[in-house]
């Protein structure tokens, strides 16, 4: 199964990028999770007919933050995924999230809009980066396709 992992939109509705990547790299995708900054609700109507599980961030409105949790745990066939934004400083953001679940294969999160894709005590450690870009100029823009079958792993593309 794939799983396409986005976060960090920073957007007020769905635009022409998200349909490109719901035409293209998220086009195969069974689920959607998106780790937060989405900034308006509606943005999610970008990925319309593909099951889309969100979790608020610390730039979204209050209609956002009314309507999705802070964390979700997501169980696709034997393993347990979290998914959160994050919050703080980017650095050492890990140090912070990484006991806010028990028991999970794999910690999806945020904020801090640097790509990460890497194992710490057993988790797969997985930020798709963002999809707006880094703080500077919006450079480096990605996002994040997990492939669960005979164990979970992640892939970060560059767009």
């Amino acid at each position: 199964m794939k799983i396409g992992v986005i976060s960090d939109t920073h957007l007020s509705s769905p635009s022409k990028d998200l349909s490109r990547l719901m035409e293209g790299i998220f086009k195969d995708v069974s689920i959607i999770l998106h780790a937060g900054d989405l900034t308006r609700i509606g943005v999610l109507d970008a990925f319309s007919g593909k099951e889309t599980i969100a979790v608020c961030g610390n730039m979204d409105c209050s209609g956002v933050t009314r309507r999705l949790p802070k964390k979700e745990i997501i169980t696709i066939d034997a393993y347990r995924i979290g998914l959160i934004h994050g919050w703080g400083s980017p650095n050492k953001i890990e140090d912070r999230i990484i006991n806010t679940f028990t028991n999970v294969q794999a910690i999806v999160y945020g904020h801090s809009h640097k790509a990460a894709n890497h194992i710490r005590n057993g988790i797969l450690m997985f930020n798709p980066g963002a999809f707006s870009g880094t703080f500077i100029l919006g450079r480096n823009r990605s996002v994040g396709v997990m492939t669960i079958g005979d164990g979970i792993r992640g892939t970060i593309v560059n767009i």
